[in-house]
């Protein structure tokens, strides 16, 4: 597993990421609320991170979550989303 250019993101990020969507694209198939599905989700990535990080690293990954929601860049994604078409 090899780092991009800056050394942010495993080359394998991309393929984790549609992975990711398809098993929420599933869950919400299957009915499954998107807070139980998200809530899910992140305990499962805190659970990995637990595992496999140091605990200054996991501040790091969530640090950058967070600023990512104060500055607009989840509102952002949201009103794309609610651009795109509904699939079908």
């Amino acid at each position: 597993m090899s780092l991009d250019p800056q050394g942010m993101a495993p080359e394998d990020l991309s393929h984790a990421g549609s992975v990711t969507d398809k098993a929420i694209e599933y869950m919400i198939e299957q009915g499954i609320a998107p807070i139980s599905i998200a809530s899910a989700l992140l305990g499962g990535a805190l659970g990995l991170m637990a595992r496999t990080m140091e605990d200054k690293a996991i501040a790091r990954v969530l640090r950058s979550a967070l600023m990512s929601v104060e500055s607009g860049e989840l509102q952002e994604m949201r009103q794309q989303g609610a651009a795109q078409p509904p699939a079908s």
